[in-house]
C-alpha cells in the first residue's frame, strides 16, 4: 500500500482578507515532491484557507493512489485537533469544510500530526505564492513556483517541476509524453482536444520536463469552436525553458527547432496517450455551462429560483433550446448532458440531448437559488417591499432573501459540491451542464478566484453558453462567458 505525507497550509492577509492555500504531497522515503497544489480563494479567514489546503492536499494524494495511507502534517493546531476528533468543530464555516476533508479518503487511511511553522515552509511558500498571484489578479500556476528547475532546501522542499526534470533526465528520453506533444502540434479547440501526432518521441522526451512550465502561457489561446495558434511569447518561453535544462538546449536535438509559435501546445490540452508529468497532466474536464431558455418570467426580469412556481419554457425559450441544440450538435464534442432538476432546465437539456442522442442526468446541486419571498417579484418590487433585506443581500453573501431564502454562501457550498461530484464522474470529458444564472456565475467566479460581489458584475443571457476547463492539478480556466452567437 502506498504511503504519502501531505503538508498543507493556508493564510489570509487580513483575517478575513485576501487568502490562499498551499499543499504538497511527498514520498516519505525519499522526500520527493509528488504533487503541489495552491490557489487564491478570494476573501477568507486563515482557518478557512487552512482547511482548503488540507482538502487540496488530500485530494491530490487520492488522485495519486486512492488506497494510500496518508500522514497529514500541518502547523494549524486547530485543524489537526479537529480532524483528529479531539476538538469539537463549532464554527459554521468550518463544519462543511471538515466534513468535505473527511470524505476524501477513508478515515483509517489518514493520520494527523502538528508541526511547527518552520517545518511547514514548502506549503507556506505555496500559499504565499497563491496570495501573491491573487494580488496580481491571477491564479497560481505550477510553472510560476519559485522552485521550478531550482530545487533547494531539505528533501521534499523542491517543486514538482524539479522532480520531474530529474525523472526525465534519468529516463533518457525513452518515452513520449503528453507534455512533449507541445512541440509540433496545433492548439486544441475548447470543446474537446484533438489527438496529437506521434512525432519524434526521443527528442520530445528530452524536452518534456521543460515544456510544461513554459507552454502554460499558451494554454488560454484556444478559441471556443476552433483551433487557434499560440502567440510568439509562448515559443520564446518554451525555448528558454528547454535551454534551462542541462544538455537540452536549442541544439540538443531535432525537436528543439520545432518549438515554434504556431506549433506550441500546452500539456494540459495536448492529445495523445503518453505518461506525462503525473496527475496534473492530460485533457481537462470541460464543463459547457448552458443557462436554460426563456420562461414567461425571464423578459420581465423577475426573481425565479427554486422556491417559486417552476415555470416551463416559453415559445421563445423552446426556440432558443432548439438553436443551441443545433449549435452543439454541429460541434460534436459534448459527451454527457447534466441538468438542474427544475423544469425549464430539464426541457432545455432534453432538447439538446435528443439532438445529440444522449441521456439527461439530473444533478440536484445545479438548481437555482431559493429566493424566498422574492420569488416572482422584480428587483424594483423587492426594493419597495423589503428594502433592508435587499440591501443586506447586496452587501453580504451570507445574507439570505426574505422568508427563508438561500444565501449566496449556501449556494456556493451546494454548487461546489456538485462541481466536485461531476468532476469525479467525468474526468477528461466534455459535459454540458444545463442550469441557471447563479450556478453558472458561481462556477465562473470560483474558477477565477473572484470575490462574491463579482456575481453582480456578470451578464448572463437566456440560453447563453459559458465554459470552464478543469485540470487535474486543481487549476481551472474560464474559456467562455455568455456566448449567444447561436441565437443570432
Amino acid at each position: 500500500m502506498p504511503r504519502f505525507v501531505v503538508e498543507a497550509d493556508g493564510g489570509s492577509r487580513g483575517n478575513p482578507g485576501p487568502a490562499g492555500y498551499g499543499a504538497v504531497v511527498l514520498d516519505p522515503a525519499t522526500g520527493e515532491t509528488l504533487a503541489e497544489r495552491a490557489e487564491f480563494i478570494g476573501v477568507a479567514t486563515n482557518n478557512v484557507a487552512e482547511y482548503k489546503g488540507l482538502i487540496a492536499g488530500l485530494t491530490a494524494a487520492r488522485e495519486l493512489a486512492p488506497d494510500a495511507t496518508v500522514l497529514v502534517r500541518m502547523d494549524s493546531k486547530l485543524v489537526v485537533e479537529q480532524m483528529s476528533g479531539r476538538w469539537k468543530i463549532k464554527h459554521p464555516d468550518m463544519k462543511p469544510l471538515a466534513a468535505q476533508a473527511a470524505k476524501i479518503l477513508p478515515r483509517a487511511q489518514v493520520t494527523y500530526e502538528w508541526i511547527p511553522r518552520e517545518r511547514n515552509k514548502h506549503a507556506d511558500r505555496l500559499a504565499n505564492e497563491a496570495m501573491d498571484a491573487g494580488k496580481r489578479g491571477e491564479q497560481w500556476e505550477p510553472s510560476a513556483s519559485t522552485a521550478v528547475f531550482a530545487p533547494s532546501g531539505p528533501p521534499g522542499d523542491a517543486a514538482k517541476g524539479a522532480a520531474a526534470v530529474r525523472a526525465a533526465m534519468a529516463a533518457g528520453g525513452g518515452t513520449g509524453t503528453r507534455a512533449a506533444a507541445a512541440a509540433g502540434t496545433g492548439a486544441d479547440t475548447l470543446f474537446g482536444a484533438a489527438d496529437a501526432p506521434s512525432g519524434d518521441a526521443q527528442a520530445r522526451a528530452a524536452e518534456a520536463a521543460a515544456v510544461r512550465a513554459a507552454a502554460v502561457v499558451a494554454r488560454d489561446t484556444d478559441t471556443l469552436f476552433g483551433a487557434a495558434e499560440a502567440a510568439a511569447p509562448a515559443a520564446e518561453a518554451l525555448a528558454g525553458a528547454v535551454a534551462a535544462v542541462p544538455g537540452h538546449g536549442p541544439a540538443a536535438g531535432p525537436a528543439a527547432g520545432r518549438a515554434t509559435a504556431a506549433g506550441a501546445r500546452t500539456p494540459e490540452t495536448a492529445g495523445g496517450t503518453g505518461t506525462g508529468w503525473g496527475p496534473d497532466m492530460g485533457a481537462p474536464a470541460t464543463f459547457v455551462l448552458l443557462r436554460h431558455g426563456e420562461t414567461a418570467l425571464t423578459p420581465q426580469k423577475r426573481f425565479s429560483g427554486s422556491g417559486g412556481t417552476d415555470p416551463e419554457l416559453s415559445p421563445a425559450g423552446r426556440r432558443q433550446a432548439a438553436a443551441v441544440a443545433e449549435a452543439l450538435a454541429a460541434r460534436g464534442t459534448v459527451q454527457a448532458v447534466v441538468s438542474s432538476p427544475l423544469r425549464r432546465c430539464r426541457e432545455t437539456a432534453q432538447a439538446v440531448a435528443d439532438r445529440l442522442g444522449l441521456p439527461v442526468a439530473v444533478e440536484e446541486g445545479l438548481r437555482e437559488t431559493d429566493f424566498g419571498a422574492w420569488e416572482g417579484l422584480t428587483f424594483a418590487e423587492v426594493r419597495e417591499r423589503f428594502p433592508d433585506d435587499l440591501q443586506a443581500w447586496l452587501d453580504s453573501p451570507k445574507a439570505a432573501p426574505t422568508g427563508g431564502g438561500e444565501s449566496f454562501t449556501a449556494v456556493t457550498r451546494r454548487v461546489s459540491a456538485a462541481r466536485d461530484r461531476l468532476l469525479s464522474a467525468h474526468a477528461a470529458r466534455t459535459v454540458l451542464l444545463v442550469t441557471h444564472v447563479t450556478p453558472v456565475k458561481t462556477l465562473v467566479r470560483l474558477a477565477l478566484g473572484a470575490p462574491p460581489e463579482s456575481l453582480f458584475k456578470m451578464e448572463l443571457s437566456a440560453a447563453s453558453l459559458s465554459a470552464v476547463a478543469y485540470y487535474a492539478d486543481g487549476n481551472a480556466s474560464v474559456r467562455l462567458l455568455n456566448d449567444t452567437s447561436h441565437l443570432r
